[in-house]
């Protein structure tokens, strides 16, 4: 594996560094949230998770799988904002629809996504959210480079004139499934140079990381996970970890999330991403199969007692 290779030749001059960076953030530990369900309004999502003792929250704003979006109205807004304060969680994350192809090379498919993705980004600001979570797309019919250059093309387009300041745009790594960029963190790296001018960061799927050739099943492949993420995109841009196995083997480029410990990477290999120093400052939220509350609660309660255990 080249990333682990390069990771040994940096880890000797590194080894001081990173204690005091751990010992920095010894205390530090991060907010742990799920994507929670918006069923009866986008608030209603904010209520489950404090309910569930969470801290953080991911949701949708809309229905994730069709073009057409029931309009916010300003009660929606309110109540929304309302139920924020009262839940005190933080960051907010809204995850964009799935249909949506920034990288498409089909020209009525290209300008449905980036209308879409516009209506996401004025929905996300509507809302007042921290982060808004986006899939690079697929280049399908055309070369990697040209579809990286074109979904650069389709945020600046999506994203011209609008006031972003407080709204940061995260661009999530996938597992190369199919014709799929960003399974590379070289990928988001290219495309936060490409768009200088907007607020972009990253979100690191710990299952797409895995099919997508990252090993992290062992220490070692972790930190040279982290040290490859930090000379691309850069730590401190990495805002969200979606924290979830894999039903899928690694390597394989299949994109299946499963639930904490029952899948590929297993209990102790995420454990460690967990307690990882490097990573406190981002949310934690779980993507696992959302097919049974009371799994989604355990999932919930693994992931606490992974922190827990670090901070003892």
């Amino acid at each position: 594996m080249k990333e682990l290779k390069t990771f040994k030749n940096r880890q000797a001059s590194k080894n001081i560094l990173r204690m005091k960076t751990a010992e920095k953030v010894r205390r530090r530990r991060p907010r742990i949230g799920f994507h929670a369900p918006i069923k009866g309004g986008p608030h209603q999502a904010l209520l489950v998770a404090k309910k569930t003792g969470c801290e953080t929250v991911q949701l949708f704003s809309r229905n994730p799988r069709g073009w057409q979006a029931k309009p916010l109205t300003e009660a929606d807004v309110s109540l929304f904002q309302k139920t924020r304060r009262a839940t005190r969680l933080s960051p907010v994350l809204i995850h964009a629809n799935y249909l949506i192809n920034l990288a498409a090379t089909d020209s009525e498919l290209l300008e449905k996504s980036r209308q879409s993705f516009r209506e996401e980004l004025e929905r996300a600001l509507l809302l007042g959210v921290n982060y808004l979570v986006v899939h690079p797309g697929s280049a399908r019919g055309a070369c990697q480079a040209d579809g990286l250059r074109q979904c650069a093309n389709s945020l600046k387009e999506a994203c011209a004139g609008l006031p972003l300041a407080q709204l940061r745009i995260l661009l999530e790594n996938t597992a190369g499934q199919g014709d799929c960029i960003g399974y590379r963190f070289e990928h988001l790296s290219e495309l936060m140079r490409a768009c200088p001018d907007l607020p972009l960061g990253v979100c690191f799927d710990t299952a797409h990381a895995f099919t997508a050739g990252y090993d992290i099943r062992e220490a070692e492949g972790l930190e040279a996970t982290i040290d490859v993420l930090n000379h691309t995109v850069g730590l401190k841009n990495v805002r969200a970890v979606h924290f979830n196995d894999s039903r899928a083997p690694y390597n394989s480029r299949v994109d299946r999330h499963w639930h904490i410990g029952e899948g590929h990477i297993g209990n102790e290999a995420l454990c460690r991403v967990a307690q990882h120093p490097q990573l406190a400052h981002a949310a934690f939220i779980l993507e696992t199969p959302y097919d049974d509350p009371v799994a989604d609660l355990r999932n919930i309660t693994v992931l606490r007692s992974f922190v827990a255990r670090h901070d003892n």
